[in-house]
């Protein structure tokens, strides 16, 4: 997906969405998919292919079935919008958060952009993604406190997996990806995609 950046902090103008005005602008322009990096510049993402859009579905489906099985937590879209705690405003393709954390918010906080990083994330490179800006984007979640990310890079047949306090590792495809503590007993078989 091609994503447009727009710095929103000028000098002369002092242009900042707070946290109120942007989840307003993102409810009254519900055609747009919108995310604010740690920064405060606005992203404006594009939709994504049939291919893209298949995988990451079938990948959130994974997760929600072991969280199903497991109830240990909430299972979330690329629709959802998480305020992370170091600034951004984030809509990673699929997301996990441990139950207790969840249910420690309100009800309006779990209603609105929940301020919460989750405890996994997933992101799936489409065909149109740029690499640096995802990475960039892995290191804002670990950053803000997400324990476990997963890049999925179908351009390139690998995965980079992303923890706390250590550099990314990088699997070629095919490969199985663990949960590790984060999601215990979860695993994934990613194959090779097809050029």
């Amino acid at each position: 997906m091609t994503s447009l950046t727009l710095p929103l902090k000028f000098d002369l103008k002092n242009v900042h969405f707070t946290d109120e005005q942007f989840y307003q602008l993102c409810i009254n322009n519900p055609d747009l998919t919108l995310e604010r990096d740690a920064q405060g510049a606005l992203i404006l993402m594009s939709p994504v292919g049939g291919e893209s859009g298949n995988t990451e579905l079938e990948l959130g489906i994974d997760l929600g079935i072991w969280n199903r099985q497991t109830g240990l937590g909430k299972v979330f879209s690329s629709s959802t919008i998480f305020r992370l705690p170091g600034g951004g405003s984030r809509s990673p393709d699929a997301a996990w958060v441990e139950l207790s954390r969840w249910q420690a918010l309100t009800p309006e906080q779990r209603q609105q952009f929940p301020p919460i990083a989750p405890d996994f994330v997933l992101e799936l490179r489409s065909r149109t993604d740029s690499l640096p800006p995802l990475q960039e984007k892995m290191w804002e979640y670990l950053n803000s406190g997400v324990r476990l990310g997963w890049l999925i890079n179908p351009q390139d047949q690998q995965v980079e997996v992303y923890r706390q306090g250590q550099p990314p590792e990088v699997r070629s495809l095919p490969t199985t990806m663990s949960g590790e503590a984060v999601l215990p007993g979860f695993t994934l078989h990613i194959e090779r995609f097809e050029p």
